[in-house]
Parts: C-alpha cells; sequence; structure tokens
C-alpha cells in the first residue's frame, strides 16, 4: 500500500517541479524565492505547486505587485523561502546522520545545524542581502532573530512526523530507501504548516519580508523591485511598496502593524525554543524506550 503512495506521490511531485521549474522564471519574482518555489516542490510535490500559483504565480501581466499583497501570501511566501532554505539542509542532515548511522543526539543536532547554517547564511543572509544595501554581515545581523524563530518551528514539526513513522516503516531510516524521502517530504510539509503561524508574526511585524516583485524596466534597462505590500483590509503592512535599484535600498513606511519590543521578540523567542526543546525531549524518550 505504502509503496504504491510513494510511486504516486513521486511521480506527482516530478512534474509539478518540472512546471515550476519552467512557469517560475515567467513570474516577476526574486531570484531567492524562485528558487525556494523549485526547492520546495521537490519535497512537497504537487502541493508547493498549487502554494506557488494561489500565492505568487501572476495571473494576468501587470498584476503580481496586488496579487501577492494579501498578508496570507506575504507570510506564505516568507514560511516557503524558510521551508525550502531549513528544509534542504535539515533533510540534508538526516541522510548523513542515516549513512553514517548517528545516535539520536548526533542526529538532531546535524539535522539543525545544517538546518539553521544553510537556512540563515545562505538562503537568508546572503540571498537577500540587497535588502541590506549589498552588506552581507548587516544582512547576517538583520536575519539572525527570524531564521532562528522560524526555523525552531518547522524542525519542531518534521521531528514530530519523521522520527515515529521512519521507527514504525521498515528500511525508512536508510537513505538509499525511497520511504526515506517520502517519509522527509511529508514531515516538511507539516513543518511548514507549524512554522507559518511564526513567519505570519514575524512578516506581520516587519521582521521577515513576504513575496517581492521584480521587473526589468525598459525605458532605462535597470531593475526595479517592489517588495509586495501586506494587506490588512484595504491597508498595506509589512515590507511594503520598496524599490529597490542596484545596490541602493528605499524602504517603504509601514501603515500599520508594529514593530515588537524586545520583550515581546524575547517572549516569541522562548515560545519557539521551548516548542522546539519539548518535541525533542519526546522524541529522545520515545527512542530510549524502544532501545
Amino acid at each position: 500500500m505504502l509503496d504504491g503512495v510513494m510511486l504516486l506521490w513521486f511521480i506527482m511531485a516530478g512534474a509539478s517541479v518540472l512546471f515550476v521549474a519552467i512557469d517560475v522564471w515567467r513570474t516577476p519574482e526574486a531570484n531567492a524565492l524562485r528558487w525556494g518555489f523549485i526547492i520546495l516542490t521537490v519535497f512537497a510535490g504537487p502541493l508547493a505547486a498549487i502554494f506557488y500559483i494561489l500565492s505568487c504565480r501572476e495571473p494576468l501581466p501587470e498584476t503580481h505587485k496586488q496579487y501577492v499583497a494579501p498578508i496570507w501570501k506575504q507570510a506564505l511566501g516568507s514560511t516557503m523561502h524558510c521551508a525550502s532554505g531549513d528544509g534542504l539542509g535539515i533533510i540534508t542532515g538526516a541522510a548523513i546522520a542515516s549513512i553514517m548511522t548517528l545516535p539520536f543526539s548526533l542526529d538532531i543536532t546535524l539535522e539543525y545545524v545544517l538546518g539553521f547554517g544553510f537556512g540563515w547564511l545562505f538562503f537568508q543572509a546572503f540571498a537577500m542581502k540587497d535588502m541590506a544595501g549589498g552588506n552581507y554581515l548587516k544582512s547576517l545581523k538583520i536575519t539572525f532573530i527570524p531564521e532562528f524563530f522560524s526555523m525552531n518551528l518547522l524542525m519542531a514539526g518534521m521531528l514530530l512526523v519523521s522520527k515515529p513513522w521512519m521507527a514504525e516503516v521498515a528500511g525508512a531510516t536508510n537513505a538509499f530507501n525511497p520511504s526515506f524521502w517520502f517519509i522527509m517530504s511529508m514531515a516538511l510539509i507539516v513543518g511548514f504548516i507549524f512554522a507559518y503561524p511564526m513567519n505570519w508574526w514575524l512578516v506581520t511585524r516587519h521582521l521577515k519580508h513576504g513575496m517581492m516583485t521584480v521587473r526589468l524596466a525598459s525605458s532605462n534597462k535597470r531593475e526595479e523591485h517592489d517588495m509586495a505590500s501586506m494587506n490588512q483590509g484595504d491597508r498595506h503592512s509589512g515590507h511594503g511598496g520598496a524599490d529597490m535599484a542596484p545596490k541602493k535600498v528605499q524602504r517603504a513606511d509601514h501603515e500599520a502593524g508594529r514593530t515588537p519590543s524586545s520583550g515581546a521578540i524575547l517572549m516569541v523567542g522562548s515560545i519557539s525554543v521551548a516548542i522546539l526543546g519539548t518535541v525533542v525531549v519526546i522524541m529522545a524518550n520515545m527512542f530510549s524506550q524502544m532501545g
């Protein structure tokens, strides 16, 4: 039964990746987010393709900025960016741990380090450094907190699915077994769901970006970057309407929402750590009882 489900899933995922990988380059989106959709589709298959169509794919010419403006789409784009970068690192860590037959503690550590490292150092700070005026060190600083918060929730959701399920399916802990990749794909989808509320909070508090609109202006051949507005009713908030010429960033004023206080940031961060810590303890106890 599982073999048939996996085969169908892999076929659908392959078709979805082909569609997104071709179509996304016609969408006036930032390259980092384009690649994010492609990577996410490799694992989330048709669900990621549906997310792309509903939240980012331009329905009519010159309508992308308005199309991606609603907050739920901004938050979805932010979560997608997290799930593709962090998720790729987590899954890579799980595969390496499987091949090396690492114990649970080292497995979790490797997954977290690779997930956070790849997501923060490359997929957030490097890929989005233009938003920090091209300064990579500044980009590292401003992306650390949102990356940390989002990563914790993503990994918590993934662990709740991957570890118990793999323990029940023969051969699933082997990275050379198709069931490993199927289970990790399902885990990433659940991790995405876990991380979405956190990304909603981060986007509406201006700590993380959502979808963007990037076009090549034919009049003067310069790139015009319009970060889509977060919509609250008919009002716009978040990182809205920012136009970024090469090596220059203009920040838009926010009409709604507030940057959170240090206390609020500390509280939310503590909650994210507590959630991940609780999941890790539960999984550790489960494996100790099985052993």
